[in-house]
């Protein structure tokens, strides 16, 4: 094995199985507020000059900020690590929607965060499986494959010959991810007093329900065994087996599949695969895992989807999926199929079935989240958002909020709503040219079809 060589950018944490001291939690709070003060006062020094002075130079004083601020998030998200690094992950697929400065700038923490030292990583795998490094590996590369938020994977083999993956999750990163859930609450409540009509925090909402569920390796192995179940007659389909024996709630040790990560364009270019091609499979294999099993990844960043010649996707990282119950589907489909005939009735009810309320009633807000949900890319024959839209929608939506507020949506359709624009950056990237109407329709008619012969099916087996 490899002399182990200590990344002197990796942050300074406190040792393993200790909680975040007091000056700990200072640092990272102060890190945190003083990233958020500055990016706010500088889009607002320019929002205000504009108004008083309406220069000609706005859009480049624009787009110097958009550089700094997002030069001073990598680099505060690189130090503190942790919640961060995910969310810039998020941010740097969103290059549909986002300037090229943010996307480009925090693009490279998807795969490339600083690297905890081997002997942290060893620790941790002994302790986890309880036995020396060595009597579980005849191989163990050091250097590690992929850095991310909450783990790092390594190259390595098996005793019995297997080559596998093995994702180690960093000591203490569950004390270090609550603080900074705690820290991001308070940003945002003071964000949102300060400027009311930005208030982001059914964000940190989202986080509380799903970032724990990414830290049990053992819950996502289940997932990437339904997964794989729910793919295993689909060769286009990869998903590694995990090797249950080796895998506890902090490792996680998979069948080592390699290829090339989904965004780079210029790697698929020279492998002769299309980026089109791969761009309608992803959304086959989307609509199959929302649409026909209820079951969906619902991380897919560049750093969790590789692609093979065919395209054959690979899927990797199924520590976010959600498993929906059968009716929320169903509900699901009615509302995608609305949305695609334009049943504005169809579209209300199916919004107020899956849960979602009005203060006064009216179904106009709710008309116009299906504008954002699909509606708007259907119509223009659009594969993904633009920039333009989102701006047009944006105002739209904040008058029709603002008029009739929604004061309940069900927090599934949040996660779906974020896997669409995880997807419609890639499809940015993929320059995409998918027909939403026709790839969609065929599993929307096939599940409601499905659903209008149960009742019979029943009966006959009744009788």
């Amino acid at each position: 094995m490899n002399s182990s060589k200590p990344d002197s950018a990796v942050p300074a944490f406190p040792p393993a199985g200790g909680s975040p001291g007091a000056l700990e939690r200072v640092r990272r709070f102060w890190a945190v507020a003083a990233l958020a003060a500055r990016v706010y006062t500088g889009y607002k020094t320019i929002q205000l000059w504009d108004r008083a002075t309406a220069s000609p130079k706005t859009a480049e004083r624009y787009r110097r900020q958009d550089l700094r601020s997002a030069r001073a998030l990598y680099r505060t998200a690189v130090r503190l690590e942790g919640l961060l690094i995910k969310a810039s992950q998020f941010i740097a697929t969103r290059a549909d929607l986002l300037p090229d400065e943010w996307v480009n700038t925090l693009s490279g923490l998807h795969d490339r965060v600083p690297a905890r030292p081997f002997p942290v990583i060893r620790g941790q795998i002994e302790r986890e499986l309880k036995r020396p490094l060595e009597a579980v590996f005849c191989e163990f590369d050091e250097e590690p494959l992929a850095s991310a938020s909450l783990a790092q994977v390594h190259r390595a083999r098996l005793r019995d010959g297997r080559a596998c993956a093995v994702k180690v999750q960093y000591p203490r990163i569950e004390e270090i991810v609550s603080l900074d859930l705690k820290n991001l609450t308070f940003v945002l409540r003071a964000l949102a007093f300060v400027e009311p009509d930005f208030d982001f925090r059914i964000i940190v909402r989202e986080a509380l329900k799903y970032v724990p569920m990414e830290l049990d390796f053992e819950h996502e192995a289940t997932n990437a065994e339904t997964m794989r179940r729910n793919f295993a007659a689909d060769p286009t389909v990869i998903v590694p087996e995990v090797y249950r024996e080796y895998t506890t709630r902090r490792v996680l040790t998979m069948e080592l599949v390699d290829g090339i990560k989904i965004s780079d364009v210029e790697a698929l270019e020279r492998a002769g695969i299309d980026r089109r091609a791969v761009a309608q499979r992803l959304t086959e294999v989307f609509c199959e895992q929302v649409l026909r099993d209820g079951f969906f990844h619902a991380d897919p960043h560049p750093g969790n989807i590789f692609v093979k010649p065919g395209p054959t996707l690979v899927f990797l990282d199924f520590g976010l999926a959600k498993d929906f119950p059968p009716t929320f589907r169903d509900g699901l489909v009615r509302l995608t199929l609305a949305i695609l005939v334009n049943d504005r009735d169809g579209i209300v009810r199916a919004f107020e079935e899956l849960g979602f309320r009005t203060r006064s009633g009216s179904p106009d807000t709710l008309l116009t989240l299906s504008e954002a949900f699909l509606g708007s890319a259907i119509r223009h024959g659009k594969a993904y958002a633009t920039r333009e839209f989102v701006q047009e929608f944006s105002e739209r939506l904040h008058r029709s909020i603002r008029e009739n507020p929604v004061v309940e949506v069900p927090a599934d359709v949040l996660l779906v709503t974020r896997v669409m624009g995880l997807l419609s950056g890639l499809g940015k990237t993929l320059d995409s040219r998918v027909d939403l109407f026709s790839t969609i329709m065929p599993y929307a008619r096939r599940l409601l079809a499905q659903e209008a012969a149960s009742p019979a099916a029943d009966d006959a087996a009744a009788k």
